[in-house]
């Protein structure tokens, strides 16, 4: 599938029933592509947004996260996050954006790491705060790979990038620094 040079204007619905638009006129929007409801690798990554949340809203970036969970699945995961949660369940979203699932977005060794610390504070949420477990049995599996676009109000993706393992997205950082210059000025 070629990379998208353009994104169609839609509205999207997400998981606490906002509309969401795509793209936004008055804001880039950072589209992720995340993985399954409560996967510890995604949710590292997540609160590294969230921490740096307002450096992104500084650079007049909306957060977009797209799950191939449910919405009620999403719901259990995802309180404490302040970005557009979207569930995308028939993958339909990642079909159009081409983002795969395969089996090296765990077998890949640079993933191993950051599995292994996910799971870990995933435990740790699970006996001190009463957070819910990560499923064992994912909705939509656990292959998917990441994927993350930067796409300008006008509708023109400014970067992407599809992910080789599950510990494969952009940093803030390296968000940041996708913003050509003059754009931030939407």
């Amino acid at each position: 599938m070629p990379p998208l040079a353009t994104v169609p204007a839609r509205t999207l619905t997400d998981i606490t029933g906002a509309e969401v638009p795509i793209p936004d006129p008055n804001h880039l929007v950072h589209l992720q592509f995340r993985r399954f409801a409560g996967c510890p690798v995604c949710n590292l990554h997540l609160r590294s947004l969230v921490t740096r949340h307002a450096d992104i809203l500084a650079a007049n970036i909306r957060e977009v996260v797209v799950f191939h969970s449910s919405a009620d699945e999403l719901r259990k995961y995802t309180a404490e996050f302040p970005f557009n949660l979207i569930a995308d369940p028939t993958r339909e979203l990642y079909r159009e954006f081409g983002v795969e699932s395969t089996p090296r977005a765990l077998l890949d060794p640079h993933a191993w790491p950051t599995i292994v610390r996910g799971i870990t504070t995933a435990l740790r949420g699970v006996r001190r705060d009463r957070k819910p477990l990560p499923p064992i049995r994912p909705e939509g599996g656990r292959l998917g790979l990441p994927a993350d676009f930067l796409i300008a109000p006008d509708g023109r993706v400014i970067a992407a990038e599809h992910g080789t393992h599950a510990d494969d997205q952009w940093s803030v950082d390296e968000l940041l620094a996708q913003i050509p210059s003059g754009v931030r000025e939407v």
